[in-house]
């Protein structure tokens, strides 16, 4: 058992760089189509709030399978590894962008009022006060979805792509001992999310906004 351990950190890595990658990808959506949920005009509004239901709204194995056999029905032909990145980002820029319109939306409206007076734009407004505050209160959600896409990732294995999932499935066929196999995989899971959950509670501490620490309610 010892020498199936390298085989499963090789597929551990694999499911790293999926997760990061497809969180990376979302993010990078999740931005503009959140700021657009808030800020924009009517026709861009609505235009966003399609894409966040579309997405949230189709299972991840649904999207993978349309992105790695539907694409190249119109000439794009993607790996498996950047099928399931780019179906992975689609389906967490949905939700990110629901985590950033949230944290926007917690910034007080005092502050922007105060910055458009000033004469800053609204663009402004956002990037220089809105946006770095939101940044701050998104950790905590923003957490969450970091578990959830690790999690997801093991979708990769129906389009072939040698994450850990897949990995331990080739080494049950030379062992027959998949109870145990699945048992490191869960555990690897497990270690993976603890890790990422802490790392990011330490950051949500250190860029903690003094005096916007949630209080119990005394009724």
């Amino acid at each position: 058992m010892v020498e199936s351990l390298p085989v499963l950190l090789k597929g551990t890595l694999v499911t790293i760089e999926l997760t990061l990658a497809g969180l990376t990808l979302g993010l990078v959506i999740a931005i503009p189509v959140s700021f657009f949920q808030v800020y924009g005009a009517r026709v861009p509004r609505l235009v966003c709030s399609i894409y966040e239901r579309t997405f949230r709204s189709i299972p991840l194995l649904v999207l993978l399978m349309l992105i790695f056999y539907g694409l190249p029905e119109v000439g794009i032909k993607l790996e498996p590894f950047f099928a399931c990145v780019l179906g992975l980002g689609l389906r967490s820029s949905a939700y990110q962008s629901q985590i950033f319109r949230g944290a926007i939306l917690s910034v007080g409206k005092g502050q922007s009022v105060a910055a458009l007076s000033l004469g800053m734009t609204r663009f402004q407004v956002f990037r220089h006060i809105v946006f770095p505050q939101a940044l701050r209160f998104s950790i905590v959600p923003w957490t969450n979805e970091l578990t959830i896409v690790l999690k997801d990732s093991s979708m990769a294995y129906a389009l072939g792509v040698v994450e850990l999932l897949r990995q331990g499935s080739y080494i049950i066929a030379r062992t027959y001992e998949p109870m145990l196999i699945f048992l490191l995989c869960a555990a690897i899971y497990l270690a993976l999310t603890i890790f990422a959950n802490r790392i990011l509670g330490f950051v949500e501490k250190k860029l903690r906004i003094p005096g916007f620490e949630t209080r119990e309610v005394v009724h």
